[in-house]
């Protein structure tokens, strides 16, 4: 058969090598002065060597400060959320012995340092602008002992949901992204490992945008369906961004709420959808994703327009009129989107991981969700399976812990 001949050819010239090495030293060349031999071959001149170049696997964000990391940082090529469920026992103090570790994980962890103990430390040297966000569920809070914003509950039933448990709900999550997976896996397993003796994991989902380096910086997604997902978003590091998404009641001043929801896509039946169809149902062209109104993404929707028998141009089922609110009701998406094995005959398991951040989420995000519910035509080929809302909190100083705001009343 081919492939063992070509084996035992392979096997042969290095058995023979060996030997012819072995041979010298017995002749007196000695196996040393062999071996020098064949790495002088091999030397290059350092004159010659290319130039480095800066890699991306060295790129850090920061850690330590006002804010956690992974809101405004610029979204990541990857993305792991796992929600947890704290033990029985998992009491206030046992909360801030558990934050005081995973902070101290992370921050090793985001900088290209290995954690305490890292069974394999030379997977964490290469951190690919690595980030790790925490999120409190109602009954981190509850336990915790601090008061609870209105707003961090279940979301309310909406008729479009089908959610199942195993993606949805939870006492704390962990957000891991980085632009590299190997990275962002090790960074997931690490914190599970020290997570394990005080909470045990309820769910995972894993999302991925385009690679690094593939677009342009501050290129608009796009999901699945092939549109620009997140055209609207306030921009990091302005006014208007900080009144969307940072909070500044109580312990979670400087933080913000967080929305996950898992919206399966279905693909095989967008397929059967003409392209004036997929525009028409969002609002927006899918070559650049300009509204219908305009000739440019940024450019803002005309809802007044009509067609010549006098139809709007961007319908009234049209998802960009939907999510329109007052002003008030605006998010920040963080999106990314999942594929996974399709069930049965079916081509596709897809969708997207649509995750948002607001000041509050009953004033910004639930009104918006309730029009998306009422009328939406892409209610036609998508469906939330999995729904969980946390409070983000604040970031931290360098010796202290993710949380303390919290769990010690400490400003």
């Amino acid at each position: 058969m081919p492939a063992p001949a070509e084996g035992a050819r392979t096997g042969h010239v290095r058995s023979t090598r060996r030997q012819f090495l072995l041979g010298g030293a017995v002749a007196g060349i000695g196996a040393a002065a062999a071996i020098g031999a064949d790495l002088a071959l091999n030397r290059t001149d350092p004159d010659d060597a290319p130039p480095s170049t800066p890699m991306n696997g060295d790129a850090t964000v920061p850690f330590f400060g006002e804010h956690q990391a992974g809101v405004d940082t610029a979204a990541q090529a990857h993305g792991t959320f796992i929600g947890l469920d704290l033990h029985d026992g998992a009491d206030a103090a046992a909360l801030i012995r558990l934050m005081r570790i995973l902070t101290d994980d992370a921050a090793r962890l985001t900088q290209g340092r290995p954690a305490l103990a890292d069974s394999e430390p030379e997977l964490a040297l290469s951190p690919a602008r690595l980030t790790v966000t925490f999120g409190f569920g109602p009954e981190f809070v509850a336990r915790a002992g601090g008061t609870r914003p209105g707003w961090l509950a279940p979301l309310p039933a909406f008729g479009i949901d089908r959610l199942q448990p195993e993606f949805s709900h939870g006492d704390l999550l962990l957000q891991v992204a980085g632009d590299d997976p190997l990275t962002v896996a090790h960074a997931t397993r690490m914190l599970l490992k020290d997570a394990r003796g005080f909470a045990s994991i309820r769910w995972t989902q894993q999302g991925f945008r385009r690679a690094y380096g593939t677009e342009r910086p501050g290129t608009t997604m796009r999901n699945l369906f092939g549109q620009v997902d997140g055209t609207t978003n306030p921009q990091p590091g302005s006014k208007d961004f900080d009144r969307v998404v940072w909070s500044d009641d109580g312990w979670l001043a400087g933080g913000t709420g967080m929305v996950i929801r898992r919206i399966r896509m279905d693909l095989d039946k967008w397929d059967r959808l003409d392209r004036s169809g997929r525009e028409a149902s969002v609002g927006r062209t899918i070559a650049h994703g300009a509204p219908l109104t305009g000739t440019d993404e940024f450019d803002e929707p005309d809802f007044d327009a009509t067609t010549a028998v006098g139809f709007p141009v961007i319908p009234q089922f049209a998802h960009i009129r939907r999510v329109r609110g007052d002003g008030d009701e605006r998010i920040f998406r963080r999106g990314y989107n999942y594929d996974e094995r399709p069930y049965g005959a079916e081509v596709s398991e897809s969708g997207l991981l649509f995750v948002s951040f607001q000041a509050d989420v009953e004033r910004q995000f639930v009104p918006m969700q309730r029009r998306l519910d009422e009328l939406d035509l892409l209610n036609e080929w998508t469906v939330p399976i999995g729904s969980a809302v946390f409070a983000v909190p604040p970031g931290c100083a360098e010796g202290g812990f993710i949380g303390e705001t919290l769990l010690t009343g400490k400003r």
